[in-house]
C-alpha cells in the first residue's frame, strides 16, 4: 500500500510540474480522449478533489444515471470556468488525496492518474517516459474486465513489452513501450509507429478514447 501511495504521489507531482511548464496554447490542444483538450482532462483529472460524493451523485443523476456523460459535462464546465494555474494547483494541492475510484483500490487511481497524464504527453508529442515500477503495478491489474470495459478487441493478439518484462494475451505480438501498451489496453489510439506487428495498425492512426472515459 506504501508503494502504491507513494507512486500515486509521484506522477501527480511529476504532471503538475510538466503542466505549469506547457506554454499557454498547448492548454487548448487536443489529447488522446477524443472531444477533450489539454484543459478538459485536468479538470477531469482533479474533479475527485474538488466534488463532493454528493455532487457526483447529483450529477449523475441529471446524466440519467450515465457517469461518463456527466464527466464529460463536469470536465466542459470546469474547463470553461476554471484557469490552467487553477488546475495546476488542484492537481499539486492533492498529490496525497486518497480518492480511488468506487469499488476499487489504489492501484485504480494510479492507473487512471498515468493513463490521463499520457492522454496529454502523448497527445501534445511530448516524450515524457512514465516510470517502469508505476507502469508494473498498472499493468499487474489488466485483466478480461478492465479489457473488456474498454472495448478494446485483442482476439489473436500477444501484447508484449519491449522495456518491461510483460505480454498480455496469446496470438500475433504487438511490441512497444509498456505505456503505449497500457494506452493501447485502456482503448487509445495512438499515432503510427508507436507499436510494431503485423495487428498493430488495429490501436494507431484514428481518433482517440471517447470522452469521459476513466
Amino acid at each position: 500500500m506504501t508503494d502504491i501511495r507513494a507512486a500515486i504521489a509521484g506522477e501527480r507531482t511529476d504532471l503538475a510540474g510538466l503542466l505549469a511548464t506547457l506554454p499557454a496554447d498547448d492548454w487548448d490542444r487536443p489529447t488522446l480522449c477524443a472531444g477533450w483538450r489539454v484543459r478538459e482532462v485536468v479538470a477531469h483529472l482533479t474533479m475527485p478533489y474538488r466534488y463532493s460524493g454528493a455532487a457526483v451523485l447529483r450529477g449523475v443523476l441529471r446524466a440519467r444515471g450515465n457517469f461518463n456523460r456527466f464527466a464529460d459535462r463536469a470536465a466542459r464546465k470546469d474547463a470553461a470556468t476554471l484557469s490552467a494555474g487553477d488546475l495546476v494547483t488542484s492537481l499539486r494541492d492533492n498529490v496525497n488525496h486518497p480518492w480511488k475510484p468506487p469499488g476499487s483500490g489504489p492501484e485504480a487511481a494510479l492507473s487512471h492518474d498515468v493513463v490521463h497524464g499520457l492522454d496529454i504527453t502523448v497527445g501534445l508529442g511530448l516524450d515524457r517516459v512514465v516510470p517502469l515500477d508505476r507502469l508494473r503495478l498498472v499493468l499487474d491489474g489488466t485483466d478480461r474486465r478492465s479489457v473488456k470495459y474498454f472495448g478494446v478487441d485483442l482476439a489473436g493478439i500477444q501484447l508484449r513489452a519491449t522495456d518491461l518484462d510483460w505480454t498480455y494475451g496469446t496470438g500475433e505480438p504487438v511490441t512497444g513501450r509498456a505505456q503505449d501498451l497500457l494506452l493501447a489496453v485502456c482503448g487509445r489510439t495512438l499515432p503510427a509507429g508507436r507499436l510494431t506487428g503485423t495487428e498493430a495498425a488495429r490501436f494507431t492512426g484514428g481518433v482517440g478514447q471517447r470522452p469521459g472515459a476513466p
